[in-house]
């Protein structure tokens, strides 16, 4: 069996392998493989009963040479300061391939949020956001929802930013609800995203997506939500699961009525007229279209010879090894990899903060026909990249991002 990898190593090795195909100068490798900030705060905060309790939360900036830092907080009981240095540097990439003015960030307390009630999320949020408010800011760095963190958690952050600031300051955080400066959406952006780079595959692939089979690894909001858009475009959902289990009909899933069960039951499984299927057993089903909208290292090089769907778009980030990775192109698997086929989600976000410094808000239309034609010219970078460097999609969209940042860093040079 393969060991579980450090997410930070895969990280620092998908960076390795671009640079070197970048050719990339020693002094820049050097400054672009390490984060540029750490912060590890401790979270006191009172529960219901009366009892404190006190949990570990980071904030990491990894590069801000393009502009602020930008990237999400997740709340959950696995969350490593590793974990987040990866996802920082893996933001940082992500900004570069679909060419925003950011740089990468991330954030996480170490706390399983379905164990805590309303207000004690609450009061956890605020005191964590007042020990990292001394990095954060619209022109530092600008958090957004991730794993179990939402609107009305940005909201609270905002909040407290603004009661220290002393006057009210939306732009401090991305994803917040339409009625304190969200951007309409936003909620959609991460699905629609990735749903355009799908379509954007099918034609490169000489595919047509009526009529083409998905399954979908996690049921949240970028899973249910690309599961509407793509049934909607005439694929055939055939499988979708949440951190419970999963569930599998060859004859199609309605995504609004699973969405139905999941509000009922808590959980998409044990869906009537539905077969169970497990996280591991849905990675493996034989469909066309096959997207992993969980969490990292799930497709591993134990599972990869079993998977082999047409066109593989990772809604999550990092789930895939690099062993995977080796497996899957070799078997003609075609990748849309994580930074480009999740990147609506920052894209939005730079649209909400551009909103919220403007003060002028756009209608749903006109951020969803921006958000479009940024994902298809980036998908249509990456391509370009790859086929001129005969370098599989990952590394091509990893050689994108990494060469954009790399050019501001050169251009900066080094202070002091």
């Amino acid at each position: 069996m393969e060991q579980v990898h450090n997410p930070f190593q895969i990280a620092q090795h998908q960076f390795d392998l671009a640079a070197d195909a970048l050719r990339l100068e020693e002094g820049i490798r050097k400054k672009l493989r390490v984060p540029r900030r750490c912060l590890t705060v401790s979270v006191p905060f009172e529960r219901d009963d009366g009892s404190w309790m006190v949990v570990t939360g980071h904030r990491v900036q990894h590069d801000v040479s393009r502009g602020p830092a930008k990237g999400g907080i997740r709340y959950h009981q696995n969350v490593t300061l590793d974990e987040v240095k990866a996802l920082a540097a893996w933001m940082t990439w992500k900004c570069g391939v679909v060419d925003l003015p950011y740089g990468g960030a991330k954030g996480g307390i170490e706390v399983d949020p379905k164990q805590l009630s309303l207000h004690e999320l609450e009061r956890m949020t605020r005191r964590y956001t007042n020990e990292i408010s001394i990095i954060i800011g619209p022109e530092k760095d600008i958090p957004a929802p991730d794993v179990y963190t939402d609107a009305q958690v940005m909201a609270w952050i905002m909040d407290t930013f603004a009661m220290r600031q002393g006057f009210a300051t939306p732009g401090v955080v991305t994803g917040k609800p339409i009625s304190i400066g969200g951007s309409l959406g936003r909620r959609e952006a991460t699905a629609r995203g990735c749903t355009v780079t799908i379509e954007a595959a099918c034609a490169h692939l000489g595919l047509k997506l009526d009529g083409l089979t998905v399954a979908i690894q996690g049921f949240g909001n970028a899973g249910s939500i690309a599961a509407e858009l793509l049934a909607a475009r005439g694929a055939k959902i055939v499988a979708v699961s949440d951190s419970s289990g999963g569930i599998h009909s060859t004859k199609g899933l309605d995504p609004s009525a699973v969405e139905a069960h999941k509000k009922e039951a808590g959980s998409v499984v044990g869906m009537r007229g539905t077969d169970k299927v497990s996280n591991k057993e849905l990675l493996e089903l034989k469909v066309d279209v096959l997207i992993p909208a969980a969490l990292e290292n799930q497709i591993t090089g134990e599972n990869a010879p079993r998977i082999r769907p047409k066109i593989l778009a990772e809604a999550a980030n990092g789930p895939t090894t690099p062993e995977a990775d080796l497996i899957l192109h070799e078997n003609g698997v075609f990748l849309i990899p994580d930074i480009l086929a999740n990147a609506g989600g920052v894209t939005v976000s730079y649209f909400e903060w551009v909103q919220d410094l403007a003060n002028y808000f756009w209608s749903e239309e006109e951020v969803n026909q921006k958000l479009e034609k940024v994902m298809r010219r980036s998908f249509a970078d990456v391509v370009a990249l790859a086929q001129k460097h005969r370098a599989p999609m990952r590394t091509a969209a990893y050689m994108l991002g990494i060469g954009r940042v790399a050019d501001a860093t050169r251009l900066r040079g080094l202070y002091g």
